[in-house]
């Protein structure tokens, strides 16, 4: 599964493996060193374009404890204020060769709109 979007589009499978994973990395949690080289050499972009403490900082935590490089994208400081577009946004970070890009935003469908512009996950 190359996205997640949605709960009710994953498959139960595929909610089971995450789920399942997730107990697996609860365990690295309770460790006195919380690393995991399960992501290293890869990037994992934050993008946010609406306020929200606790998921932006969960994922990005998440991306250093299996030590991915975790960049955070604020939007207000970002050429999106300037009227950039989801699409190019979006574009731009691919061709910066970011390996994931998580997304956050307000209008309904966002999310998929930004999976059909990118090719990664």
């Amino acid at each position: 599964m190359r996205d997640l979007l949605s709960i009710r589009e994953t498959p139960v499978e595929e909610i089971r493996r995450v789920l399942e994973t997730a107990a697996a990395f609860k365990e690295i949690l309770s460790r006195p060193v919380k690393k995991v080289p399960t992501l290293r050499g890869r990037s994992v972009i934050t993008l946010f374009y609406e306020s929200s403490t606790r998921t932006r900082t969960s994922f990005e935590l998440a991306a250093k404890i299996m030590s991915a490089e975790a960049i955070n994208i604020t939007v207000a400081q970002s050429s999106v204020s300037k009227g950039e577009s989801l699409k190019d946004t979006l574009r731009t970070l691919q061709a910066l060769t970011a390996d994931c890009i998580v997304i956050r935003h307000a209008s309904s469908g966002a999310a998929h709109l930004a999976a059909q512009f990118s090719t990664g996950p």
